[in-house]
């Protein structure tokens, strides 16, 4: 890092640069430090925390391919798999409509979402709106209802289109941005309960590389991996890139199940009550690159779908 003063007129504005080469390209990283010497100085130390952040999410982000798996780990992979008895089910339609609905509930509770399961089931069923819910959630339940339906029906794999398509269906009377991607400039952070910034997502100036990346590396690796890995590794990935300005949560595991279903493996419903462990395999993926928390987090919720279907 050092200090780069640039003429602008008859001023002088003082920056904290530092350059990166990703990709066999160099990329040059500015936080602005003042008019002055001494406003650079005082400014510098804030200035240095923000530019390290923003250096490693170049880092870290920008490699989607740091979780090819060694032969050893894929055999531990398909042990748990077997473990967990993740076969092939034809779900019945009251078994898409039981999914649909504790799916719709969950992942839009895991985002904030105060429509209880009840009130899912009477939008759903019965196009019965709750009076003291606000018109943002109706939209949001029935579009993520309708979101399901898509993935269900489509015989696509994973693409800039099919997820920008999933975020319009999700999102399309709830957000002016419904289906676009972050603009440049446009950055986001997933924030505590503390004010606390969890992660930061991608540089919006390489959302749409990253994404094309990742694409790449389903398409490369969809008949060497199993479903439930090709399916968590896109998920992962696509929430550390975080692409939307907003929505990116919902999109991620309609994506997850986008991609077991394309490889004939029965949906996975992440449910409100593990939200801690979901985000922290995240984060533990997003700081590693290890995918197995997420690995048995899912196949522990596949045991308890199937629980569900029985009663």
């Amino acid at each position: 890092m050092h200090v780069e003063k640039r003429k602008v007129g008859k001023r002088t504005k003082y920056y904290l640069a530092h350059t990166l080469r990703i990709q066999k390209k160099f990329k040059k990283l500015r936080v602005y430090l003042g008019l002055s010497e001494n406003e650079a100085n005082k400014k510098r130390p804030e200035a240095e925390r923000i530019l390290k952040e923003r250096i490693a999410a170049y880092k870290t982000i920008s490699d989607p391919f740091r979780n090819v798996i060694t032969p050893s780990e894929l055999g531990e992979i398909k042990t748990l798999v077997a473990k967990g008895e993740v076969k092939i089910r034809h779900l019945s339609e009251d078994d898409w409509r039981i999914f649909t609905e504790s799916f719709v509930y969950n992942t839009n509770a895991i985002e904030g979402s105060s429509v209880t399961p009840g009130e899912v089931k009477d939008i759903l069923e019965k196009e019965q709106w709750p009076k003291e819910r606000e018109k943002w959630e109706i939209s949001e339940t029935y579009g993520l209802s309708d979101a399901v339906s898509y993935i269900r029906k489509t015989k696509e794999h994973i693409s800039l289109q099919l997820i920008k398509d999933l975020h319009r269906i999700v999102f399309k009377n709830s957000k002016s941005f419904a289906g676009a991607f972050r603009k440049r400039g446009q950055e986001v952070a997933v924030v505590n309960s503390l004010g606390e910034v969890m992660h930061r997502g991608a540089p919006s100036a390489t959302v749409v590389k990253l994404l094309k990346d990742l694409v790449a590396w389903y398409d490369k690796s969809r008949n060497k991996y199993p479903a439930i890995v090709l399916a968590i590794v896109v998920h992962n990935q696509f929430e550390t890139i975080h692409p939307f300005a907003d929505g990116n949560g919902r999109v991620g595991r309609l994506l997850l199940n986008n991609i077991l279903l394309m490889h004939n493996k029965p949906p996975v419903n992440i449910e409100l009550r593990n939200r801690k462990e979901y985000y922290a395999a995240l984060r533990e993926y997003q700081n590693t690159g290890n995918i197995r928390p997420t690995i048995e987090l899912i196949l522990r919720e596949y045991r308890s779908f199937r629980k569900m279907l029985k009663r």
